[in-house]
């Protein structure tokens, strides 16, 4: 039996909204589950149409009720603070941070099942969760993982496509080629095409390319990174592994920790809500009925900007250039003549800050905490913990700064550099491999629960101000 969490903050909006039935008996996902169904699609074939009717009727008797105001500052600030999308699979909160389905990250670590070997959740255990809501058991988790092993099959024409670019051309463009070049086989756009699959079933195909998708970015990524910096050499897949240690292998880490690391690294990046670059392009793309590999290819694109996915290879570049200016036994004083130094010059230190986060990112502590147990005494680690104590006070004295604290990015690349992967320009596809599992399940229920095509109203200057002008 498995309480799945999360009441307080659902209880916590319906306060606000009211007039909602009963929490026990429209929210489906705090009931006490068990199963022992090993077949995720059987699983979601008994959820889905529950969750078709219950979206019809939120529609149908709430559908005028406001959920917010629209400022000017919001039209020009890029939509921060406007709520106007849904996704199901995770929801982020300015002070707890993420919740996948309902659950904390430290709850994910305690609850969803680890490798035999290992303490950290398996991130096929965090699909299973973020596909239907449930906690699985250990045989689920096999059965899943065994079934991307299988899955994991790449045409010979993915690796032609790639091979047809540079090899210096930056690891995202090539690996957004290759998922792109995974679309031939859609059977998405095999089954619009033939027109024999209801829109209620829509969400059926979608999650045939969804689920081979996850299972192929691994392959596709870990081929990237041979190509560019091993000489070509290949490292097969291996089935006997699990999802984050295989692609840990086929990257050419063998090392226990390393696979620790890539199981908690792949689960903890791979779903931050709707709003984001990726996460949105995504949803975006995905609205106009377009597959799953053009909408993750789309979502990959948003990943790679400085602003987003990029900023974890920001984070090691900036902190390898204040060891390689001032050394690694730096003093906090120094340390703080460098943040200043780097403000001062007009650039932000990269890794602190959060759109929404309005405390610690939870994915940087718990990086944190895996550092603590297994790397205490790394330079770069002990570097990063003095930044940690000396940045925010800065940012906050700076005042321009809503969010001072770390964020994810702040703290993975040190991880990555310690067991050997120390080429921070590829840090982003790693990014975008965990972020296949969140992108494609929210797809899936795109599909589900039939979402239209997203279609915002855009104004101009001139609209703004005369809006303004005839409201005072």
């Amino acid at each position: 039996m498995v309480y799945f969490r999360g009441v307080s903050a659902i209880s916590r909006l319906r306060s606000r909204v009211g007039k909602q039935s009963s929490l026990s008996n429209s929210v489906r996902w705090l009931q006490m589950q068990s199963s022992s169904e090993l077949d995720l699609k059987s699983q979601l074939q008994e959820i889905i149409p529950e969750q078709q009717d219950r979206l019809k009727k939120l529609r149908s008797e709430h559908g005028k009720v406001p959920v917010g105001n629209i400022t000017v500052d919001m039209v020009l600030g890029g939509m921060r603070g406007m709520t106007g999308l849904l996704w199901e699979t995770s929801l982020l909160d300015a002070e707890e941070g993420i919740r996948f389905r309902g659950l904390s990250i430290p709850e994910c670590q305690k609850v969803l099942p680890s490798a035999q070997s290992g303490e950290e959740p398996l991130p096929e255990g965090l699909l299973w969760l973020l596909l239907t809501g449930k906690v699985p058991n250990k045989e689920q988790v096999e059965a899943l993982s065994k079934e991307l092993a299988r899955r994991a099959v790449v045409p010979d024409y993915v690796y032609k496509a790639i091979n047809a670019l540079p090899s210096t051309a930056h690891p995202m463009t090539q690996f957004a080629s290759g998922v792109m070049a995974l679309q031939v086989q859609s059977e998405f756009q095999k089954a619009y095409e033939k027109g024999d699959v209801h829109k209620s079933k829509f969400w059926e195909p979608t999650f045939e390319d969804a689920l081979n998708l996850i299972a192929r970015v691994p392959v596709v990524a870990s081929y990237v990174y041979r190509r560019m910096y091993k000489d070509g050499s290949i490292i097969p897949l291996d089935d006997s592994l699990d999802y984050g240690a295989n692609f840990s292998h086929m990257l050419g880490f063998d090392s226990p920790q390393m696979k620790e690391l890539m199981r908690l690294y792949v689960t903890i990046h791979s779903d931050h809500e709707g709003g984001n670059v990726s996460a949105h392009a995504g949803h975006l793309v995905g609205s106009a009925l377009s597959d799953p590999y053009l909408s993750f290819a789309a979502a990959l694109n948003g990943l790679a900007g400085p602003l987003h996915g990029l900023a974890n290879q920001e984070v090691l570049l900036w902190i390898k250039s204040v060891v390689e200016e001032c050394g690694e036994n730096i003093s906090k004083e120094q340390l703080k003549d460098y943040v200043w130094k780097t403000l001062n010059s007009g650039k932000v230190v990269p890794g602190y800050g959060h759109g929404v986060l309005r405390k610690t990112d939870p994915r940087y502590v718990c990086q944190r905490e895996f550092a603590l147990k297994h790397l205490p005494d790394d330079p770069l680690f002990q570097l990063v913990s003095k930044l940690y104590e000396v940045v925010p006070p800065i940012l906050t004295e700076l005042g321009k700064v809503k969010n001072p604290w770390p964020n994810v990015d702040a703290h993975s690349g040190v991880l990555l550099n310690y067991y050997g992967l120390t080429e921070a320009r590829y840090y982003t596809v790693l990014f975008g491999v965990s972020r296949s599992l969140g992108i494609c399940s929210q797809l899936i229920w795109d599909r589900a629960l039939g979402l239209p095509l997203e279609r915002p109203k855009s104004v101009n200057v001139d609209w703004l101000d005369n809006f303004v002008r005839s409201s005072r």
